[in-house]
């Protein structure tokens, strides 16, 4: 499978997103980039966000040579770096927009810079890299319980991992509605 190819997760069906409101177009997508805020993204929505930001992310690496120092191959299980290069991602949205002032991609290429260097500084204190990860080590502040310790993996297929995050992503999100759909629909009952 190569990493433009659609993502196919057996035995799940993504419904397409539906319109963000009057400006939505026929395919379910806003006509107008908005921000993902990741927390509150439907099991649908975020099925398609994480497909949409991971075809861009494998773009934006290619493109700028990017090594694993500033986007490593598991990026998408580091929190820090999922709202980093999805903020990127909005900002290229917009700036390369037909409609957008002509000079706006420099400055996308200027704040890109900058991120460049946050990305850098996260993936060393994350400690990912090309061929292992680990998750993103936690401080216990005082009256916590201690952070779980991290083990580093080895990383065997990365196409693979993010198929099984995001299916995994996507049922814990689905959990989260049906719990809601069903004790909205006992609420309804009890009445």
């Amino acid at each position: 499978m190569t990493t433009d190819e659609p993502l196919h997760f057996p035995g799940y069906e993504f419904e397409p997103p539906t319109p963000d409101g009057p400006e939505g177009e026929a395919d379910g997508l806003p006509s107008v980039p908005r921000p993902v805020n990741w927390n509150v993204l439907t099991s649908d929505r975020a099925a398609f966000e994480w497909v949409e930001l991971d075809r861009w992310v494998n773009w934006l690496r290619r493109t700028y040579g990017l090594g694993p120092s500033i986007i490593p191959p598991l990026w998408h299980r580091h929190s820090e770096l999922v709202w980093e290069l999805s903020a990127l991602h909005l900002h290229w949205l917009c700036a390369y927009d037909e409609e957008q002032h002509g000079s706006a991609p420099l400055g996308w290429h200027q704040d890109f810079a900058e991120a460049r260097e946050r990305l850098h500084d996260w993936v060393a204190a994350c400690g990912s890299r090309l061929d292992r990860d680990r998750a993103t080590r936690q401080t216990a502040w005082p009256g916590e319980d201690p952070a779980p310790s991290v083990e580093e993996i080895p990383i065997e297929d990365r196409s693979a991992d993010f198929r099984r995050f995001v299916v995994a992503d996507v049922a814990r999100r689905r959990a989260v509605e049906d719990a809601f759909i069903a004790e909205s629909d006992d609420s309804n009952h009890q009445q």
